[in-house]
């Protein structure tokens, strides 16, 4: 069981006590890197990342003691996608073992939530173990801080540029995929995004703006355009969403926040990618349920998919009955993940 660690004022992050192990450093401006082996992977590590959201209750974690030598690597510049001048947005890469240079791996990209950081959503949904157990390049980046000092990506009308800063995550994050692109072989059909609460809905917004890159999408508690004119996938995007009935952060049946404007419930986000990737409009309920959730009474997830779908494309819904908003994630519950994103590459 992982158990999430978070303050009630934090409305979207979360957080665990999983520990967590050496990875690949870059920063969004230059990378001179150094290399840290450990037991299962060799990783390079670079800047610190930026500092996380003190209303935000982070784990305490150690990670693995390293061994650290120079190595000579060619400096890395990515645009930072702000309407600004943009400051450094260093992202942790991690690289298994089994990486040999020649053959290309699937790349998941992690979207924290709102006041949370990269390193705090990688502790809670465990995602690292398993790139090294299942061999794909995995990256965990950081949104920019607003001014209540929590870190935050502009994805939806919804959410969550709050105090218009005009940031163009979706510029941003499509770079960072070019730039490890640029590195390291990345099997271009299989490139997925994975983002819980307001790293859901921006994981919408990388399928809205880049469906010609990103294969297919997880989201946990997010949900996408309320305005559906604002998104114009080129071609199909498998999307799931999980959502909790009980979720009071980013209701299941959806709704507003404050000031801001509202949000499609899990039911009709899905129904609406149903509708851009060209499915059945009827989803089905499969015979099977989950156990999604460590401290609800059995397999309480509820699966639904939409029939009809181009050749290889998916768009279901897993409905955690009584789940809340961060739940307590089982130990099924990241394979279950990466099982529907590796299910799903690009056609």
């Amino acid at each position: 069981m992982r158990t999430p660690l978070i303050a009630a004022a934090c409305l979207l992050a979360a957080c665990s006590s999983n520990a967590k192990t050496s990875v690949e450093t870059t920063t969004a401006a230059s990378a001179v890197a150094t290399v840290a082996t450990s037991a299962s992977a060799t990783t390079v590590a670079t800047t610190e990342p930026t500092s996380a959201s003190a209303t935000v209750d982070e784990p305490s974690t150690s990670a693995d003691d390293t061994t650290a030598e120079t190595l000579d690597s060619p400096s890395s510049s990515i645009t930072a996608g702000s309407v600004a001048a943009a400051p450094e947005r260093p992202y942790d890469v991690f690289v298994p073992s089994n990486y040999d240079g020649a053959t290309p791996l699937p790349l998941v990209m992690l979207l924290h939530g709102y006041g949370a950081t990269g390193e705090v959503q990688d502790e809670y949904f465990g995602l690292q173990p398993l790139a090294e157990e299942r061999g794909f390049l995995y990256v965990h980046p950081e949104g920019t801080t607003d001014s209540t000092e929590r870190q935050f990506w502009n994805a939806t009308d919804a959410c969550c540029d709050d105090f218009a800063s005009g940031v163009d995550d979706s510029t941003y994050l499509l770079d960072v995929v070019a730039q490890i692109e640029a590195d390291y072989r990345v099997d271009p059909s299989r490139i997925f995004v994975v983002g819980h609460s307001n790293g859901g809905y921006m994981s919408y917004r990388m399928a809205c703006d880049h469906a010609d890159v990103i294969a297919a999408i997880v989201s946990l508690a997010g949900a996408t355009f309320a305005d559906t004119s604002r998104c114009a996938p080129a071609v199909p995007v498998s999307v799931l969403e999980i959502h909790g009935t009980a979720d009071p952060v980013v209701g299941y049946e959806g709704g507003t926040r404050e000031g801001q404007a509202g949000f499609p419930g899990a039911t009709t986000t899905v129904a609406t990618w149903a509708g851009y990737d060209g499915c059945g409009p009827d989803p089905v309920a499969a015979a099977t349920t989950l156990d999604l959730v460590s401290d609800l009474d059995g397999a309480e997830t509820s699966v639904q998919s939409f029939p009809d779908c181009p050749p290889g494309v998916g768009v279901e819904l897993w409905t955690m009955n009584d789940g809340e908003h961060v739940p307590n994630l089982s130990n099924d519950f990241t394979p279950a993940v990466i099982d529907f994103l590796f299910a799903h590459p690009k056609p």
